[in-house]
């Protein structure tokens, strides 16, 4: 548990950094395509290179492709999310949000258990980001629901496919299924677009591409030694960072509030970590 722990906190600072890249760039919605192509290039590299020098990793392909195809709808909701709310309203929601629905669906779907505390830390958890929500309109907080929903569909679906693989090797096969189904939604409506910014922002995208491909391999890892609700939820220790972030380097307003409301997250993580 110890492990998981460390990973799942690990990837939630990387996960914020490049959601922070995201939120600051002009076109949110390009800005995740260059990451996601990005990354699924990394990953094609690496997974090549590893079936060429040694016995090839198990990988439930099927699951893959199918968190893959649901990081469509997330990217679309993500970017919406970002667009109408602040960073340190929004993200807190949604990554908050996202782990309590991939809790239950652990418990419903994978057979997973939680203790008492770890339920109680998650509640607690879950009553911060009410907090927080009280605050903003149903325009921003919907749309960061929305986004939850798609986090809590690929996380039941990547704690499938992480158990009948090799960890690592799933998240890389994860990442070429999402940049193949993303690029391909992006031909479609931004096609002028694509080659331009990626030309112009590579730079940044490679930085946010390699954070949420370490991130995520971090993450399918830690599956192996944690119930899904206890990963999920642990990772969201990235809300704090986002509710400093946006006060600090957003300039935006409300800070007591989102940083309370951060604090009461952090306090129900801690709970969390204790019960496990």
């Amino acid at each position: 548990m110890l492990l998981a722990t460390v990973l799942a906190l690990t990837a939630a600072i990387l996960h914020a950094s490049w959601n922070l890249l995201v939120k600051q760039s002009t076109d949110r919605r390009l800005a995740l395509w260059g990451q996601f192509t990005i990354g699924g290039a990394i990953s094609a590299v690496v997974l090549a290179i590893w079936f060429l020098s040694a016995s090839p990793p198990d990988v439930a392909w099927g699951w893959a492709i199918a968190s893959g195809a649901t990081h469509v709808p997330y990217l679309m909701l993500l970017s919406r999310a970002y667009d109408r709310g602040d960073f340190s309203m929004s993200y807190p929601i949604v990554r908050g949000a996202g782990a309590l629905a991939a809790a239950a669906g652990g418990v419903l779907l994978l057979n997973d258990s939680l203790s008492s505390t770890s339920t109680i830390g998650i509640v607690i958890a879950v009553l911060g980001l009410f907090v927080l929500a009280k605050s903003g309109s149903w325009h921003v907080v919907g749309a960061a629901l929305a986004v939850a929903s798609t986090i809590a569909v690929y996380s039941v679906v990547d704690g499938h496919g992480t158990r009948q693989s090799q960890p690592v090797a799933y998240a890389l096969a994860l990442n070429i299924a999402a940049a193949i189904f993303v690029s391909l939604y992006a031909s479609v409506h931004s096609r002028k677009q694509m080659i331009p910014t990626l030309k112009a922002h590579w730079k940044v995208m490679s930085v946010a591409g390699a954070f949420s491909t370490v991130a995520y391999i971090l993450v399918m890892i830690a599956y192996r030694h944690a119930p899904v609700g206890y990963v999920a939820s642990l990772r969201e220790s990235s809300v704090v960072i986002a509710a400093f972030a946006g006060w600090k380097m957003l300039d935006e307003g409300d800070h007591k509030r989102r940083i309370a409301s951060a604090a009461i997250v952090l306090a129900g993580l801690v709970v969390l970590v204790i019960g496990g």
